[in-house]
């Protein structure tokens, strides 16, 4: 992204280019910060098995299914609460 942008106008208003390095960048700052929300996530699901309650619903305190847990490891709601 930036080498795209390196020798580019910095006016992004005027340059023919601007609007897709714009959207570009939005796009990578998205990207970003959904890898963020999910390594915190997963972080906060390695503390909860460190404190023996992984696998616990937060608002029930009921078990989460061990198919939800495969295909979200974060969760942190059963699937009736999360609904």
């Amino acid at each position: 992204m930036q080498a795209a942008s390196r020798d580019t106008n910095a006016d992004d208003e005027h340059d023919p280019e601007g609007a897709t390095i714009a959207f570009e960048r939005q796009q990578l700052a998205a990207v970003l910060e959904s890898a963020e929300a999910t390594q915190r996530r997963l972080e906060e699901a390695l503390a909860r098995h460190a404190r023996g309650d992984y696998g616990r619903c937060r608002s029930c305190g009921g078990p989460i299914a061990p198919g939800r847990l495969e295909a979200r490891p974060g969760a942190t709601l059963c699937i009736d609460c999360a609904r």
